[in-house]
């Protein structure tokens, strides 16, 4: 048995050929029926109807979910108990039982309880679609109603009661359309919210109005009919089984569980059909006033009473319509100006609050890192984040403090002065500083996910404004944050016009240097690097330098930061490679060097690296063991699974791996023990001060002992004297570079100084 209403496309489309099947299956019982008379037709109708009812049952145990199955299960024991009392319909006249004997009162007397288990079971469907309270879908089901009842009163029960037939089971028999009409007409208006090209919806109207129109033949003929021309009960046996088979194959079809799902939409529009159901329904009193006038006053007050709730009905539908569209007028203002993920005012709601002020502080925070968290869980996961992210910044301001999301991974904060609201900030945002501290100190207990306990940390842009737009404001926070970042994030910064002046120089840069590599303008500096234990030059480092025909010569410090943020750094670091080996390979006719090259953080996590790479080893003719390529321990941070099978592929062609700048990132034994390096390069803030005394003769050592134990070499970096030379070789330091052996120059110089070398051998 399958409880999912949710079937693979294959399934669905073998149970929706069931339910069609159903359908086509039952037409020759139906022609039966109608074709022939008693008994045969009553045979007919019971074997039928049996059919019906274990087609309704398969239905109900395939295709509704446990859940969803009390309203279908209310109807099939309404089928159940019809098909009972026809069955004993059936028996009265095979025993020729007398019209009033107990026998002959049961098929009547089930009716009542039938129709009791059909009703609750098409008002439980209805309940369960929970169409919004405002919606006028309800008022439109109140109001059909309302006008059914008029009619069936008026063209049924009324003659009844002013005829002289004493017989009760005429009046059951008058009532009986209403009893049909109501349910349908109750639920029909909600079910048809958002389902309306559902074949089960289709085919449940189609059981709906099969039923009606059999009570509206019943009502019409009477249970005892008189003369020749009363309609054939076999009639009304043809629609109660047109109306059973459609039952039987709407919970047959796969897309049955939609009508017991809750409805999303609402009946904003007021479409034709609706309209033009809604306008009959309005006529009613009048057409009945002309053509069956009430007989006497107590029928024209009955008449009177059904008339003032229709006219209520169309009052409150009114209302309720005026209401649900201020509501969704209110709604979408709420959205204009509201993040619809977080609940959190907008950059709209921003903008209104700051616009035009002249005592605001805003403070813009810039989550660290958030793509990662969003690539490792996904974007559930970072929206789930987000949220947690909003409440605790929202706990962490005062109440008069306005707390915004302004996109992505980025919140704003408007600070209100002490006592003032949000858009009467002070001047110089004395409390601004403070704030961002709580900010940051809240961010820092981890957030409980359903990933578990996630650590985030943000960097704080601060601005206070002097009556500017909130878009420069904005503009200058971001320059502060975009600081907060570059100074090693989890921390804030206050702007100043020095920080635009910087920020437009790194946007001079970046529009520069996507013209460098295409323009000849990046060179490649070769720094030595000695063995200590016989002074003579092992290889050299290969530094990337860019000189740009304007601005001059660019630090490094400058624009390596900008080509990594940009990408730009993939195609530039390709290139500073295939030179690098080349060139070495060069020099190794005459002298056993190897190139040292830097991977930058994007490099490392391009795929296919470990291919490019031997792709220029094979170009160059470069042996494997001659390159070293360093990395940095915060690069690897990053993403470590990702870097670690790349370093392991990288190792696997033969290639040294060093670790840049130890010390300065995440340094520890267990990053030295998981990472496939082969070197260690110590950071020249460490090496500054040694052979003196200095604090950080215990660092090196402790580092030199550390590394030489994993049987990792140890490169000491920003060797400048002598001093410092002579303490290394004798802690037992294997490898120097710095200027005390010379600064990086191009290649044509150092052809100088490894000529100089050969000579001197």
């Amino acid at each position: 048995m399958s409880d999912d209403v949710a079937l693979p496309p294959a399934r669905a489309a073998r149970r929706a050929v069931a339910s069609w099947a159903m359908l086509g299956a039952i037409l020759p019982a139906v022609a039966f029926v109608g074709a022939t008379g008693p008994p045969a037709s009553s045979i007919g109708y019971l074997l039928g109807a049996l059919v019906c009812i274990v087609a309704t049952a398969t239905g109900i145990r395939r295709n509704v979910a446990p859940g969803d199955r009390r309203p279908w299960l209310s109807m099939l024991a309404g089928e159940s108990l019809s098909f009972a009392g026809e069955a004993v319909r059936i028996l009265t006249t095979v025993v020729d039982s007398p019209p009033h004997s107990i026998l002959a009162m049961v098929p009547i007397a089930v009716v009542l309880p039938t129709y009791l288990l059909l009703i609750a079971g098409v008002l439980d469907l209805a309940r369960r679609s929970r169409a919004a309270d405002d919606d006028p879908a309800r008022v439109d089901a109140v109001l059909i109603g309302i006008g059914a009842a008029l009619l069936v009163w008026c063209l049924w029960i009324e003659p009844w009661f002013a005829g002289d037939d004493p017989r009760w089971e005429s009046l059951v028999a008058a009532v009986l359309p209403l009893a049909a009409a109501l349910p349908l007409v109750i639920a029909m208006p909600m079910l048809m919210l958002g389902r309306a090209r559902t074949p089960a919806l289709w085919l449940f109207a189609t059981s709906g109005v099969a039923l009606l129109a059999a009570n509206m033949v019943l009502a019409t003929r009477g249970w005892f009919p008189d003369g020749s021309e009363a309609v054939p009960l076999q009639f009304m046996g043809v629609l109660v089984l047109i109306a059973e088979a459609a039952i039987a194959a709407c919970v047959l079809h796969p897309t049955v569980g939609v009508l017991t799902q809750r409805v999303r939409t609402r009946s904003r529009l007021l479409r034709k059909a609706r309209t033009a159901v809604i306008a009959a329904t309005l006529c009613v009193p009048t057409v009945l006033s002309v053509v069956s006038p009430p007989a006497d006053r107590t029928f024209t007050l009955v008449r009177a009473l059904l008339s003032l709730a229709l006219i209520g009905a169309v009052v409150s539908r009114v209302v309720r319509a005026n209401n649900s569209r201020v509501r969704a007028e209110q709604e979408t203002l709420w959205r204009a100006e509201h993040d619809p993920l977080t609940g959190l005012p907008n950059r709209a709601k921003l903008a209104a609050v700051a616009d035009g002020r002249s005592r605001v502080s805003v403070l813009l925070l810039g989550l660290d890192r958030f793509k990662v968290i969003n690539d490792q869980w996904g974007h559930e996961v970072g929206d789930e984040l987000l949220r947690a992210v909003a409440g605790r910044l929202t706990a962490a301001v005062r109440e008069e403090d306005l707390v915004c999301r302004i996109g992505g991974d980025e919140f704003v904060v408007v600070l209100a002065a002490p006592g003032e609201p949000a858009e009467r900030a002070p001047e110089d945002g004395p409390d601004a500083e403070p704030l961002a501290q709580r900010l940051l100190a809240a961010l820092a207990v981890p957030l409980p996910l359903s990933v578990g306990a996630v650590d985030v940390t943000a960097s704080i842009g601060i601005a206070h404004a002097d009556g500017r737009p909130s878009a420069e404001l904005l503009r200058d926070a971001d320059t502060a944050m975009y600081v907060a970042k570059g100074s090693g994030r989890n921390r804030y910064a206050v702007f100043d016009p020095l920080l635009r002046e910087r920020l437009q120089r790194r946007l001079t840069l970046e529009h520069a240097f996507r013209g460098a590599l295409g323009g000849g303008q990046l060179d490649v500096h070769y720094q030595p690097l000695v063995d200590l234990a016989t002074d003579r030059i092992d290889g050299f480092e290969a530094l990337m330098r860019w000189t740009h025909p304007e601005l001059g010569a660019v630090s490094p410090v400058e624009f390596i930061p900008v080509a990594e943020d940009t990408g730009m750094i993939v195609a530039a670091g390709a290139w500073l490679l295939e030179n690098a080996a080349a060139q070495t390979r060069g020099w190794r006719a005459a002298h056993p060097l190897h190139v040292s090259v830097n991977l930058a953080v994007r490099q490392l996590r391009e795929p296919g690296l470990a291919d490019r790479v031997r792709d220029v080893l094979t170009r160059t003719g470069l042996p494997a063991e001659a390159l070293w390529l360093e990395i940095t321990e915060s690069g690897f941070m990053e993403d470590p699974d990702t870097c670690l099978r790349t370093l392991h592929e990288l190792r696997d062609l033969g290639i040294t791996l060093c670790i840049d700048d130890f010390g300065t990132g995440y340094s520890s034994l267990s990053y030295l023990q998981r990472l496939p390096v082969a070197v260690v390069k110590i950071d020249r803030a460490f090496v500054a001060g040694v052979g003196d005394g200095g604090a950080n003769e215990s660092i090196v050592r402790a580092v030199l002992a550390m590394s030489h134990a994993l049987g990792h070499r140890v490169v000491a970096e920003g060797v400048e004297t002598v001093t410092q030379r002579d303490w290394l070789r004798a802690s037992g330091c294997d490898f120097a570079q710095g200027w005390l052996y010379g600064r990086p120059l191009p290649a044509a110089e150092q052809d100088v100084l490894l000529g100089r070398l050969s000579a001197v051998r």
